[in-house]
């Protein structure tokens, strides 16, 4: 079976969604997804989004987020998100995002490695608050088509220009989606690590396809382990503890009960004391004390924590948690152009499964929803300008049958890919 759309997108977080809400309501737009619409990476999203709250805060934040990439960011890339950050909040806030607010106005919070307060929340959610509400509005557009449990095998490609993709249904029947244009927004990799606090169906398989056609990659050794997720001795995904914890004052203990590094470092090097704590001590995990909150601040802007920490047997009102570093982030991804176009024709990529050097070697917390959101919009705004300039593609099927095979070499492919990156960096 093959199906014909004008616009294709892979993936449902907040990169997928927002661009289907910026594209022509006059363009039949698909959008599928590996797994469940609510179980994207976006709804695990706990801490925040940044956002510029005022001019005279432009140079700081700019500075830690180069900082935080060890100023290896594009700087263009650095502008775009920050100049465009306040837009994106007016319009969240237009379709329902509840951010915290007292009488003055907007609630701000702190996190690692940034100089002051400038990050937005709904309680310890505010990946689930955000991604919910642009998913309700995408139900809602009469032009989208939108599809659960189909998995993208490959892309159908012609002379270095993309005509949509192969994907697999949940009954393992194959079929062709042909689009003017795709966009690819897959999400991380973290369903490839052992410890990730990824879903374990996000297993880098836009970048596999990527591999398989010569589109250009970039920084894809560049992975993020976040400091602290909930130990536990089992695997699967981890529970992560917002780094929003600490900039309210959690401290990082050792089994000693002693303090051992700066809680408000960058996210990399704070991972980097605790692997050294955990191996100086002889244990698997380093403890966090949120003694330093107040109980009720615990129970308002932590309520997620507080419940899933009382469902693992610990009181955080009461006791320290114990926690472990897991993957969590990557930075790096499919090589994109400031609009998120790749170097293949009429294909995009935006969000975590992108690369367009916004966040350098490490990112800055909190800067990863507003990234998604701000390159996915410029996606949006091209692709529009596009259809202005040339017309509708011609039909090329692909076989169908080539790829009954191709899924098992994902992972190996993938992984092998970035080891050979990280060996060439040394």
């Amino acid at each position: 079976m093959t199906m014909k759309t004008d616009i294709l997108i892979v993936g449902c977080g907040v990169a997928g969604l927002y661009c289907a809400l910026h594209l022509p309501k006059e363009k039949n737009i698909v959008l599928v997804s590996k797994d469940s619409f609510e179980r994207s990476d976006s709804f695990l999203a706990q801490g925040g989004i940044c956002v510029l709250k005022e001019e005279s805060d432009y140079d700081a934040y700019y500075e830690d987020t180069m900082r935080a990439g060890h100023y290896e960011n594009n700087p263009r890339s650095v502008e775009l998100m920050i100049r465009s950050s306040q837009d994106v909040i007016r319009e969240l806030v237009g379709y329902g995002v509840r951010f915290e607010r007292n009488v003055d106005g907007f609630v701000y919070t702190r996190e690692g490695a940034h100089s002051k307060p400038r990050i937005l929340f709904h309680e310890d959610e505010t990946g689930k608050e955000i991604t919910s509400h642009l998913l309700d509005a995408v139900r809602k557009l009469p032009n989208v088509t939108m599809r659960e449990y189909y998995t993208m095998v490959d892309i159908i490609e012609r002379e270095n220009t993309c005509y949509g993709i192969v994907g697999r249904d949940s009954t393992g029947e194959y079929s062709c989606i042909q689009a003017d244009y795709t966009v690819l927004a897959t999400g991380g990799i973290g369903g490839l690590y052992e410890h990730s606090t990824n879903y374990r169906h996000l297993t880098g398989d836009a970048l596999a396809v990527a591999l398989r056609h010569g589109i250009r990659l970039q920084n894809i050794d560049y992975i993020q382990i976040h400091p602290t997720t909930l130990y536990k001795k089992e695997r699967g995904r981890g529970f992560l503890i917002s780094e929003s914890v600490r900039g309210e004052g959690a401290l990082l203990l050792n089994a000693k009960g002693e303090r051992f590094v700066d809680e408000l470092l960058p996210r990399d090097v704070v991972t980097e004391a605790i692997y050294k704590e955990m191996e100086k001590e002889g244990t698997k995990h380093v403890w966090l004390s949120l003694a330093p909150i107040p109980e009720e601040k615990i129970k308002a802007h932590f309520p997620n924590i507080y419940r899933h920490c009382l469902e693992e047997g610990y009181d955080v009102t009461k006791e320290s948690i114990p926690v472990v570093p897991s993957q969590h982030y990557f930075m790096g991804g499919i090589a994109v152009d400031e609009y998120s176009k790749t170097s293949m024709e009429r294909l995009y990529a935006a969000g975590e499964t992108a690369c367009n050097g916004v966040h350098g070697r490490n990112r800055l917390a909190s800067n990863s929803l507003l990234e998604s959101l701000v390159f996915a919009k410029r996606a949006a705004e091209q692709i529009t300008e596009q259809y202005s300039r040339a017309g509708s593609m011609p039909e090329v099927l692909a076989d169908k049958a080539a790829y009954s095979g191709y899924e098992a070499e994902y992972r190996q492919a993938v992984l092998a890919a970035i080891e050979k990156e990280k060996n060439s960096h040394g």
